[in-house]
């Protein structure tokens, strides 16, 4: 064999369709090697030999998650799929992905050749890989890539406008799998985020890479950059050595004479996608990119750290509550009922005996209005209210989590009445069988929490889209006692919806509101609102009213954002979650 690192030989012919031209890299669990197709065209291949791979590798139909992942990857940001297979070869048992071939270098191979001069290339170059980052962020079933480090950020020169790339997704999971299924071997620690040692990932996570990045082609190397090198295989203390580095601050070496256009707002943005806690950086890639662009102003968190979060987290919100809501009548004469007038009565509810409700689970489809729900509930209230997502509650340290859990109820004890939106509970609670050691520690911590805090002024709003994952204690009376399904709009919900996004804007007479339901079937309210915003944005530029004819226009360009495949998988999701029996008809609550 001509290369001792690889496995297949120059010209050999895999599976009759693709020949190996030379051999390109080896990683600890893939080859990657340039062919020819049958069509004449180059492309990448990457091969995986089976016995080698890491258990956290496959999919639970024993399918390379790498290649799953693979297929439904189609933005002009990301690496394209073209065709993948098994074969035999010398009686071991390969498996093989082949993708588009690009015409260029990888931002290693370009930070090697020179440094790169102005801000405007950095930004440039981090903008295409946070656009990818916002498609795999932003799926149905959020991807979280993993592996955001130079040598995986391709410059395509194919065409006179360079492309940037994302290639290599071996490290890429699930968002709801990521913390049990991340394995670090092979990685570049210096760029991956501080609660990744603990295997707890995010879009927060990524966001920090990308931050790494920004940091490296600036300064020429990762912040707060360690040898790893020395530690050889040890890579434990590897990590230790990482956490221990970034405990002192964050040096911003002068490159003012050999950057162009360099300016502190830039200095800012690093600051906070690099924060060690993700609830203080970038809370999506979309926010990150509006920074880069101009369009919001970071401040100086060195300076706002501590009063801004304080502030931000214990400030009423202030909105129309309920009235923002078409629909749902029933559920919220219930809630108020049963949760704002109680609390605001607690001496009336002792009186008669009354339990305090400590909190209710809202799931459902994606885009369907539960965190939109949770968040007009606590207007209606005028209760203190703060969002937590799942990378808010993680932290770098074994029991962290446990200790921020704790943390947060004890604030809301001081804040009360006080209202918890915990969204993707099911990320953060698993079922016990499912969960990695740390985390029945953090099950335990909550149930602790959520037991009578009711009593306290405090009322815990969950949202899921996967209420099979949650661990059944999480579930009982007493605790998320309140259950309710939020579906998709049906056609009533739907001609609501038009209605009260179209209130308030200027338009022309003559709207069939029936109409424009009967044409948005399997469209989620996220789906509709969407495209009235569109339409507005486009219609703001020249003063224009919106039409029946402009709406109509756009759902034919729409697709629903939520296939109905998914609808349905959820619908059997609620019959078995509510009474496991599939036959039962649910209790619509026509909630938009």
């Amino acid at each position: 064999m001509e290369n001792k690192q690889c496995s297949l030989p120059k010209s050999y012919i895999l599976d009759g369709k693709y020949k190996v031209m030379f051999f390109i890299k080896k990683g600890v669990y893939s080859e990657t090697y340039r062919v020819k197709g049958t069509d004449g065209k180059n492309y990448f291949l990457k091969l995986f030999e089976y016995a080698k791979q890491h258990r956290t590798a496959f999919n639970r139909e024993g399918d390379l998650l790498e290649v799953a992942f693979s297929k439904k990857l189609k933005h002009p940001n990301l690496v394209s799929y073209q065709d993948n297979g098994e074969f035999i070869f010398e009686n071991k048992k390969f498996a093989y992905l082949v993708l588009a071939f690009i015409s260029g270098e990888s931002l290693t191979e370009r930070l090697t050749r020179e440094p790169i001069e102005t801000w405007y290339d950095v930004k440039q170059i981090s903008s295409g890989v946070l656009h990818g980052l916002d498609f795999l962020h932003t799926m149905i079933d959020p991807l979280i890539h993993n592996e955001i480090m130079p040598q995986n950020i391709m410059i395509d020169m194919t065409n006179d406008v360079p492309q940037v790339k994302i290639t290599d997704f071996s490290h890429t999971r699930s968002f709801h799998q990521s913390t049990k299924t991340y394995n670090r071997e092979g990685l570049n620690l210096n760029y991956l985020a501080p609660e990744c040692f603990n295997n707890l990932c995010s879009p927060q996570t990524d966001l920090f890479s990308v931050g790494a990045v920004m940091y490296c082609m600036l300064f020429g190397m990762p912040p707060w950059s360690v040898d790893i090198s020395k530690y050889k295989e040890d890579r434990i203390k590897a990590e230790e050595a990482i956490l221990e580095r970034r405990k002192s601050p964050l040096a911003f070496p002068n490159i003012s004479n050999r950057i162009v256009d360099f300016n502190e707002s830039i200095t800012r943005i690093i600051r906070k996608t690099l924060q060690s806690e993700p609830d203080n950086r970038f809370q999506s890639a979309a926010a990150f990119l509006q920074a880069l662009n101009g369009e919001i102003e970071i401040d100086d968190f060195t300076k706002s750290k501590e009063n801004s979060t304080k502030n931000k987290q214990q400030q009423k919100e202030k909105g129309k509550g309920f009235e923002d809501i078409a629909g749902m009548d029933e559920l919220k004469e219930q809630l108020k009922k049963d949760v704002i007038e109680l609390i605001n009565d607690p001496e009336g509810a002792a009186m008669y005996n009354i339990a305090m409700p400590n909190g209710m689970l809202l799931y459902g489809p994606p885009g369907c209005g539960k965190s939109f729900f949770a968040e007009k509930f606590a207007e209606e209230t005028q209760f203190n209210f703060k969002y937590v997502n799942p990378s808010v509650l993680a932290s770098i340290y074994v029991h962290g989590t446990q200790e921020k859990i704790r943390d947060l109820f004890n604030e809301a004890r001081e804040n009360a009445p006080f209202i918890i939106c915990l969204d993707e509970v099911s990320s953060v609670f698993p079922k016990r069988d499912q969960a990695r050691e740390h985390q029945v520690g953090e099950v335990d911590e909550f149930l602790t929490q959520l037991n009578n805090c009711g009593k306290d002024g405090i009322f815990v709003i969950a949202t899921t889209n996967f209420p099979q994952n949650i661990d059944e204690a999480v579930l009982r009376t007493g605790r998320l006692g309140i259950k309710i399904y939020v579906p998709p709009p049906d056609a009533v919900a739907r001609k609501a919806l038009f209605e009260l996004y179209l209130k308030n804007v200027p338009k022309d007479f003559g709207f069939d509101y029936a109409e424009l339901s009967r044409l948005t079937e399997n469209y989620v309210a996220s789906d509709i609102k969407e495209m009235v915003d569109t339409i507005a944005r486009n219609c703001r530029k020249d003063r224009l009213r919106i039409t029946m004819e402009m709406l109509i226009e756009t759902i034919s360009k729409t697709k629903p954002s939520v296939p109905f495949s998914i609808i349905e998988k959820h619908e059997e999701y609620r019959k078995i979650f509510e009474s496991g029996d599939a036959k039962k008809e649910r209790k619509r609550v026509g909630f938009i």
